[in-house]
């Protein structure tokens, strides 16, 4: 069977995928495999949903659990294998995500359960979006196949399903969160002074302090920008190259985060310590197929040798 195109539309770098529901109604839904949410507006379900209160968030929001939405043949998205049954709020996504503004979807947010246990392919050059039907597909061919690492198995029926994947730095090998969903909003100044003249939400990567400071003092001549976040103040940093699966890529981008955030919290949730997260910033040269069952990633650069 040929992979299965998902409904979605391509936003600086991030997936947001777009199915249609029996009722005729377009959900716009962020797609984030460095997330651990699965949440739709309940308010987008329609009058006939049927949903159970759960709880209260800090936020103030109400939780409640409901049924996978019905979708139109061909217009659909695969619903998570093992997160049942959905989890829905009353507000919008944002409230759950790192700052307002930042995420460019108004119903939703997938995180990493709703990847669990599939092969994706993301390809950022061609801006497709793919779900192969068979989870015993071979490798693709004509790639780099790098192993990914996961806590608790390979993405099956324990969670958490975050991954783990290793990349170069200035010599320095780093192990990173695979983070599709790692977003940041840039201040008027900061969108400035990067001068792409694209907008300020945006594809991120992120960095621990200890790490940024390093890269800093040993070489003053990349750029860093300070202050360039929107709400945070986090500085952001320019990396010129940066090696994963044997390809080098580059210039990327990466935001400073808190060692804490990732060296204790994140880590956590993953099989071994990270520093980071691999985001668009970074993910945006190439075509990844990303195998859950089989704890691996085939990255692929079309039309370029490998490094």
């Amino acid at each position: 069977m040929a992979d299965f195109a998902l409904p979605f539309r391509y936003d600086e770098h991030r997936w947001i995928v777009r199915p249609v529901t029996t009722a005729g109604d377009t959900l716009d839904l962020y797609t984030d495999s460095g997330g651990g949410f699965l949440f739709i507006a309940r308010e987008r379900l329609g009058a006939d949903a049927a949903a159970a209160f759960v709880e209260r968030t800090p936020a103030g929001d109400s939780m409640f659990t409901a049924s996978w939405p019905t979708f139109r043949t061909g217009q659909e998205i695969p619903p998570p294998l093992y997160v049942t049954p959905a989890r829905i709020t009353t507000a919008s996504v944002t409230t759950f995500r790192r700052q307002a503004g930042a995420i460019p979807a108004r119903d939703g947010f997938l995180g990493n359960g709703w990847f669990a246990g599939r092969v994706w392919v993301f390809d950022y050059p061609a801006h497709r979006l793919f779900v192969r039907p068979d989870a015993a597909s071979p490798a693709p061919l004509g790639g780099a196949t790098i192993p990914l690492g996961f806590k608790n198995g390979p993405g099956g029926g324990d969670a958490p399903w975050f991954s783990r994947l290793r990349v170069a730095v200035d010599g320095d090998s780093l192990d990173l969160l695979f983070d599709t969903g790692a977003t940041t909003l840039l201040t008027d100044s900061a969108r400035t002074a990067v001068g792409d003249g694209r907008p300020a939400s945006r594809a991120a990567s992120f960095i621990t302090r200890t790490v940024f400071d390093g890269w800093r003092q040993r070489h003053p001549d990349w750029r860093v920008i300070e202050h360039a976040e929107a709400g945070t103040g986090a500085d952001m940093i320019e990396v010129p190259a940066l090696t994963v699966a044997g390809f080098t890529v580059g210039p990327v981008w990466f935001t400073a985060r808190p060692d804490r955030a990732f060296t204790e919290y994140m880590s956590q949730w993953m099989d071994r310590r990270v520093v980071g997260a691999l985001g668009g910033s970074a993910l945006q040269y190439f075509r990844v197929t990303v195998d859950y069952p089989n704890r691996r990633a085939t990255f692929e650069r079309p039309g370029n040798a490998k490094d």
